[in-house]
């Protein structure tokens, strides 16, 4: 470690004891390109972007190494050096994205139906919490361990529960070979297909459905990804099912990047009184009707992921909730108009939703032993 990244350290430590004396929470900050996620707030900002650059980088062990401070660009570039890639694909939302700030955020892309959350490929963890102690979790390899696997309660929690110094992920290689096929189908047979697929010894490594809520064709768009001649065998498999046509390569490229940056029409033009609501739903959900939403709907991750636009009051909100909530999934406010009250809480509360009281019990012990003094206690996720 060197004598700089030693004395940035030192730098975040006296802020947040400074924090915890005078009681005035934190709030960490990275590139600011999530900074819309999440609840909001106002409280003094800690940025990470000094503490940057990658520690260690083992392509032969497919683990990367790097401080939370890192442009997110940056990891990418190196592993494309080496024809790997993060398998998760996480969303940048803007040039300044950080490697710590995805890892916080916890979101994934297109290819987490296929590879896995973000969570599952965080290998170790290097935090100071909110006593200013520098702490270091897991390792630098896949590993059953006893107790709490805490490098993984970092993922998502928006910096709620302390510092992220440091984090080692594993890496996949880039598949040996992709093709994305696109057709016109409904909703309800896109769901039937996709969800038939994934039972089946196929390639499949993405999907998008993106259509009109009130039925008929929409547009599905979905990828296929790993050794070359499986991917070859199951396009005419595929697209014979289906009738579905083969993308180019830079027209499919462009549809997946513009997918997972929202940059898709589907996701443009959200009114100042709207908000774009994330339903998370399981797999068996077929096509569901939210009152007041926009026409347009985009599905993701073979249905389990639908982004739609209605609304942003408080009343809509709920309902949605309770529809999610009905078919065993949930819903996040994910971004709002300029109209929309910032107070509203972003969340379905673990209150709204099937669970057991030790769930809320495990999550108040870990706050309070993360952060006694509420320092990271912003409330950018309840």
């Amino acid at each position: 470690m060197s004598t700089a990244h030693n004395t940035h350290i030192d730098l975040f430590r006296e802020q947040i004891l400074a924090a915890a004396k005078n009681k005035t929470p934190l709030s960490i900050t990275g590139g600011g390109t999530k900074s819309w996620y999440g609840n909001a707030n106002s409280f003094a900002k800690l940025d990470t972007r000094s503490y940057s650059g990658i520690l260690e980088y083992q392509p032969e062990e497919l683990v990367i190494t790097a401080c939370a401070g890192t442009p997110l660009k940056e990891i990418e570039a190196a592993l494309a050096e080496k024809n790997q890639v993060l398998a998760f694909e996480p969303p940048h939302f803007g040039d300044n994205a950080t490697f710590g700030g995805a890892i916080a955020a916890g979101l994934a892309g297109p290819g987490r139906i296929s590879a896995g959350n973000l969570r599952d490929f965080v290998l170790g963890a290097r935090i100071l919490d909110g006593k200013g102690q520098d702490l270091s979790f897991g390792g630098k390899v896949m590993k059953n361990v006893a107790g709490y696997d805490v490098s993984r309660l970092l993922p998502g929690s928006l910096g709620t529960l302390s510092l992220l110094l440091e984090a080692s992920v594993k890496v996949l290689p880039k598949p040996a070979a992709t093709a994305t096929l696109r057709c016109q189908i409904s909703q309800e047979k896109a769901l039937k297909a996709l969800n038939e697929w994934a039972g089946q010894p196929l390639p499949l490594s993405a999907s998008c459905w993106i259509g009109s809520a009130k039925g008929g064709d929409g547009e599905l768009t979905f990828r296929l990804a790993g050794a070359a001649a499986a991917v070859k065998a199951a396009i005419p498999l595929m697209s014979s099912l289906v009738n579905a046509s083969e993308l180019n390569e830079e027209v499919a490229e462009d549809f997946w990047n513009n997918l997972r940056e929202q940059k898709l029409s589907a996701f443009g033009n959200l009114g100042a009184d709207q908000t774009l609501y994330r339903l998370a739903l399981p797999a068996a959900c077929g096509p569901i009707a939210i009152s007041g939403a926009n026409d347009d709907i985009v599905l993701e991750w073979h249905g389990q992921q639908r982004w739609i636009k209605a609304p942003g009051d408080e009343a809509t909100f709920t309902a949605i909730k309770a529809i999610a909530n009905s078919h065993g999934g949930h819903a996040t406010r994910f971004r709002q108009g300029a109209n929309v009250d910032p107070s509203y809480q972003r969340f379905t509360l673990l209150t709204e939703q099937a669970h057991s009281k030790a769930l809320e019990a495990v999550q108040e012990r870990l706050r309070s032993a993360f952060d006694p003094a509420g320092v990271f206690a912003t409330k950018r996720l309840p």
